[in-house]
């Protein structure tokens, strides 16, 4: 008796398949990104409405997504296989948890994440740390990558004068603050018929350019 992954995998290929779906065949990568995209969207939605039926059924439709385009990509390497994909992220995760599937201790938080990053590091190397925030994420995200990669650069992303004010804005921070502070930015911009999204946007590409500059002057 097959498993439910492998009933979906079966009818993913019936759709992909001669007398399947037209709608399904013609389908590629490119025109599933913006379903995957928003499936990932309602997914976040469903879990913080708290709803469980919900986060179990957007997260079946995340999984198809995988499964759509394991199909689509198996058609022109028949290596590209589910199990493939989760062997993958199978090593993976072990290789990167050597003080779990090996002998390595690790007897602080730091060490840790000194060590992830260093694992990190030997599997991708990269010529910067502005390398794998992908661009395609909402800006705040973007800012949010890019700032704490580039911690160790000192490449200050804002000017400190109006930094130091807005923490004297907020006071004590903490998650509701910040969320204020966010949508009084929105609503400043909104009345100004500025951007936010798209203003943020420019001046990380700035920023990111800024770290670059940096890393590449510590190696001249």
């Amino acid at each position: 008796m097959s498993s439910p992954i492998d009933a979906l995998v079966e009818i993913m290929d019936t759709l992909r398949s001669p007398g399947g779906c037209p709608w399904d065949a013609e389908q590629t990568h490119e025109s599933l990104a913006r379903y995957l995209l928003e499936e990932t969207y309602e997914t976040l939605e469903a879990m913080e409405s708290g709803d469980v039926a919900a986060l179990r059924e957007e997260l079946g439709d995340l999984l198809l997504q995988v499964v759509f385009h394991a199909r689509i990509a198996q058609e022109s390497d028949p290596t590209f296989t589910l199990d493939a994909i989760a062997q993958v992220v199978s090593d993976k995760l072990v290789r990167r948890h050597p003080h779990v599937f090996s002998d390595l201790e690790i007897s602080s938080q730091q060490q840790l994440e000194d060590n992830w990053a260093a694992i990190k590091s030997a599997e991708k190397p990269r010529d910067s740390v502005t390398e794998g925030v992908p661009i395609a994420m909402p800006a705040l995200q973007v800012a949010t990558q890019l700032i704490y990669r580039a911690r160790k650069l000192n490449v200050a992303p804002s000017d400190g004068q109006k930094r130091e004010q807005l923490r004297l804005i907020v006071g004590d921070v903490t998650p509701d603050a910040i969320a204020e502070i966010l949508v009084a930015v929105a609503e400043l911009a909104r009345e100004h018929d500025i951007d936010a999204e798209s203003s943020l946007r420019s001046r990380m590409s700035t920023y990111r350019n800024e770290i670059i500059a940096v890393e590449q002057q510590a190696q001249k």
